[in-house]
């Protein structure tokens, strides 16, 4: 509480910075010194999203850009989907979505209900933007949606910088696998670091319930030299992939797409998880935020 006031004094003297304790830890929005009404959300630290009102279709985090990339290549251009988040972050996902695919109907599942508040109230949502938000855990969430709803789902679920381990097994994608419509995309945001071995684990355990699957992340990620974040996308027909590894290579901070072989090659034998052995993504480094 200590730290909390603090943080709320100095905010109050800067005016700059809104930070409030959330039931993830300490929660602050921070704003962007070159864009009027953008701001970063960091929970205890950790950049968790970046979200500019003025102009919701401008994502800044890699792992984003990657996301929407995922988004839009999910359907043709502009046409509307049905989009389900799990974790909701500054519903930076689903703004981008509703900007870029007007009359699309979204569903957010956090469990962080004093996070939602707090995006809610200085980061309001556009009045047409329609997004739900309810508040659950993922899992519990994911069980309520009726089958086959979704032609997207995407998965950035983190607890103190960690995703849950129950997550991260075989039945949870199974439940991910069921709101899927048919040719509809599964994208998930991993974070780990050398040896790898959290990300070779989720890759085998999407493997285990989607025929498609490809990997898109930094190449030192990739190379196990720097801890970072993977966005894993899966599906049960063909994905864009010549497509998607244009716009990754492209992107402010370039990226790699694995697939096929390649991707066989790099999970390199790693077991699926199951909730029986499913465990936590590991926790970042000290010096992964800088």
């Amino acid at each position: 509480m200590a730290r909390k006031a603090r943080q709320q004094q100095r905010g109050r003297q800067a005016r700059e910075t809104v930070a409030e304790t959330v039931d993830g830890g300490l929660a602050e929005l921070v704003p962007d010194p070159e864009r009027a009404r953008a701001w970063t959300l960091l929970i205890d630290g950790a950049p968790q999203s970046h979200v500019d009102l003025d102009d919701p279709a401008r994502l800044s985090f890699p792992y984003q850009r990657r996301l929407g990339h995922v988004a839009d290549l999910a359907a043709p251009p502009g046409r509307p989907v049905n989009v389900l988040h799990l974790g909701g972050g500054a519903f930076t996902l689903a703004r981008y979505i509703a900007a870029t695919r007007p009359r699309s109907t979204q569903q957010i599942v956090e469990f962080d209900a004093a996070l939602v508040q707090l995006v809610r109230r200085e980061l309001p949502l556009g009045p047409g933007a329609r997004i739900r938000v309810r508040g659950a855990d993922a899992r519990a969430g994911l069980a309520r949606v009726q089958d086959g709803w979704a032609d997207l789902v995407i998965a950035d679920v983190f607890s103190g910088a960690r995703t849950p381990a129950h997550l991260t097994s075989t039945e949870f994608l199974a439940e991910v696998r069921r709101v899927l419509g048919p040719g509809g995309h599964y994208a998930a945001n991993l974070a780990d670091g050398p040896p790898l071995a959290h990300l070779r684990g989720q890759i085998a355990t999407a493997a285990a319930l989607f025929p498609e699957l490809a990997l898109a992340a930094d190449p030192a990620v990739l190379r196990g030299r720097l801890f970072g974040n993977a966005v894993l996308v899966a599906s049960d027909t063909p994905l864009p992939v010549a497509e998607l590894t244009r716009r990754v290579a492209t992107d402010p901070h370039p990226g790699r797409v694995e697939h096929g072989r390649s991707l066989t090659d790099f999970t390199g034998g790693a077991a699926a998880v199951t909730d029986a052995s499913a465990r936590p993504s590991p926790a970042p480094p000290a010096s992964a935020f800088g």
